[in-house]
């Protein structure tokens, strides 16, 4: 199978171009299916090389296959070839199995849509330049891919460039802001990219992971740092995590697929990828840590309080990226890549099933506020988002309950204090997934209107969101100690885990955890449901904090303030005083010169003889002073 793994890479790619030039003479039906196989057909392969790894050695599990040489120039040398091992197989297996079940989704979803052809090239596109990044065997070729994401991240979250509206302003401003702020993180990638090849003459990953301790502390530390620069953009964490939410523009496929399930994920696979690099840098270690637990507790603080359903998950996926980079921060590459596997079944589902609502109320209703009782009227997309959201809150032996816990144990183990941040974040996670649950489908209905006309979505549009239900149950199967755990699968690329605790201290902390998510659970049910006073009193403890939280803690205005304004005015200085005036004012000056010049140089040579005559006389008399003075 190792011999046709490219044809990983030429499905979507072939879906995209096949949907470009020939989609306009094609039907919808037959523009989905297309799309939908190129993405299925790249799922078989990544399943073909998971059988390949299997049976290969267990300690040498690993392949480079060599594509082509894309350039060689000097002693600069960067293939197009491949690597494929248990973490770019186990990524492709995400990237191409959930994005296989929201193209599926999607042929529903976006059915009556003009730009439907559009829609799926982007996507297709999306698939190919995310499978380049996780696949590439070297650090350009990963940030041609990291780029390409990037590209159709603003694509598709501008999809609705000629929509505005009070929840999210101009739509066309929402893709911009994501290409932006991400390109800000990428200026660390670069940087980083050039360091290690200045330093080593290398950017292969074998070629830097070999020769990674002739590096200087400061230059390891540098090169860290300027890859948690990159992954705070892409994985969107404090201080680049403002793009995300705006992100909620773009249609409700592309918040699964993109912003739930791959493209915020790379980051923390860039930094598992590169943990060589990071052990050499403990110092950066530990602020990855810290950055990862204080953007899952903003996350989760700003999630309290939004009332948009698309929002309240867009701040959710932020939390759930903190735990992720909280892993890598302490060193549990593997259990964070569990929690960004089981991440992506559940919060896809969730996604896909606020699209659901989305598409099943007047208007494509997302208020929360405006809902109620709607499991009477969506009963399926009730089941599948109670599903998704008890896997969210860490409800016991659902998929995020194992994941989350693994992180929390490790966090342990490194940091006291980062731990129990943790474990009040995943409190405040359970307590706000059942704020959406219970306000938006239980209780009396708010407003008759929307109440009145909701319907629920058929076909497509659940079926493909009950292998997500399942896989959002059991997906915590995947690091049981059964044959090949999660864990010692990834073992050879991540490396072994660092903290083995006792059976004792194990499920002690896995108690704790079952009991904060049934204590978060609880508090929603006695708020939102039976209203009761001590519900009340808890969560008025909290209540100081609630105006801040709305307003995102006011890290959008501090912005602005600081630094887009001033930007924005000396941008306008430059064009025009410097720009206008002084670099156009020069040149206009210069040339009024010229026709100036060429007006007076006119009038000599204006076809008169008596003029030319007396030119050549003036010329005659100058030669001869010159001669007789000087």
């Amino acid at each position: 199978m190792l011999d046709f793994a490219w044809l990983i890479f030429a499905f979507p790619a072939a879906g995209a171009l096949i949907n470009l030039f020939f989609g306009p003479r094609l039907s919808k039906n037959a523009i989905g299916w297309i799309a939908s196989g190129a993405v299925i057909g790249a799922f078989l392969v990544a399943v073909g090389l998971l059988f390949s790894l299997l049976g290969m050695d267990p300690h040498h599990r690993e392949a480079t296959i060599h594509l082509w040489d894309w350039i060689d120039i000097g002693n600069f040398h960067a293939p197009a070839a491949m690597l494929v091992d248990s973490l770019s197989v186990t990524m492709a297996l995400v990237v191409t199995g959930v994005g296989a079940l929201i193209h599926l989704y999607a042929t529903g979803y976006m059915h009556d849509e003009e730009r439907f052809q559009r829609f799926f090239v982007y996507l297709n596109f999306f698939v190919f330049a995310m499978l380049i990044l996780i696949l590439s065997d070297n650090f350009l070729g990963m940030f041609v891919g990291w780029e390409g994401v990037g590209l159709a991240s603003y694509l598709l979250i501008g999809f609705y460039f000629d929509k505005e509206d009070s929840t999210y302003g101009s739509y066309a401003d929402a893709g911009k802001k994501a290409f932006i702020v991400n390109r800000i993180g990428d200026f660390g990638m670069m940087l980083a990219m050039m360091a290690l090849w200045t330093s080593l003459g290398t950017i292969t990953f074998e070629g830097v992971f070999e020769h990674a301790g002739e590096l200087s502390a400061g230059v390891a530390g540098a090169v860290c740092f300027l890859l948690l620069l990159a992954a705070t953009g892409k994985s969107a964490q404090l201080p680049l995590f403002v793009w995300l939410p705006d992100a909620m523009a773009g249609p409700t496929p592309v918040s699964a697929l993109i912003h739930a399930a791959t493209m915020v994920t790379a980051g923390v696979y860039m930094i598992a990828r590169t943990h060589v690099l990071f052990a050499l840098a403990p110092n950066v270690m530990a602020t990855t840590a810290w950055v990862g637990v204080l953007t899952a507790l903003l996350g989760a603080s700003i999630a309290l309080v939004q009332t948009d359903l698309k929002k309240i998950l867009a701040y959710s996926t932020i939390s759930q990226l903190g735990y992720m980079i909280l892993g890598v921060g302490v060193g549990a590459y593997a259990f964070a890549i569990f929690h960004l596997v089981t991440h992506a079944f559940f919060k896809a589902l969730l996604f896909l099933s606020a699209g659901n609502v989305m598409h099943g109320l007047p208007g494509g209703e997302l208020n929360i506020n405006k809902m109620g009782n709607l499991r009477e009227k969506m009963p399926t997309t009730y089941k599948l988002f109670a599903i998704g959201a008890l896997a969210l809150a860490g409800f016991p032996l659902t998929s995020g309950f194992f994941s989350k816990d693994a992180i929390l144990l490790s966090t342990f183990d490194s940091n006291l204090l980062l731990y129990v941040l943790g474990l009040f974040t995943a409190l405040l996670t359970a307590f706000y997934s059942f704020r959406a649950v219970f306000v938006a489908f239980w209780g009396k209905q708010r407003d008759k209107h929307v109440f009145d006309h909701a319907h629920e979505s058929h076909g497509m549009m659940t079926s493909t969101l009950w292998v997500l239900a399942a896989l959002a149950l059991i997906g915590g199967l995947l690091n049981l100690p059964f044959v090949l755990t999660l864990e010692h699968w990834l073992e050879e690329a991540v490396g072994p885990a660092t903290f083995h605790p006792s059976v004792g201290l194990e499920i002690g902390l896995l108690l704790v955890s079952a009991l904060v998510s049934v204590a978060g659970i609880g508090l929603a049910y006695g708020r939102y449901v039976q209203d009761a006073a001590w519900a009340k009193r808890i969560t008025a403890i909290l209540k100081p904090l609630e105006g801040p939280a709305q307003h995102k803690w006011y890290i959008d205005e501090f912005y602005m303030t600081v630094i887009v304004e001033p930007l924005r005015g000396l941008a306008a200085f430059l064009a025009g005083i410097i720009d206008q005036r002084a670099i156009d004012g020069s040149v206009n000056l210069l040339g009024t010169a010229h026709l100036a010049a060429g007006n007076l140089l006119r009038r000599v040579h204006n076809g008169l003889v008596p003029t030319y005559a007396l030119s050549l006389f003036v010329g005659v008399v100058a030669v001869l002073l010159y001669f007789v003075f000087v």
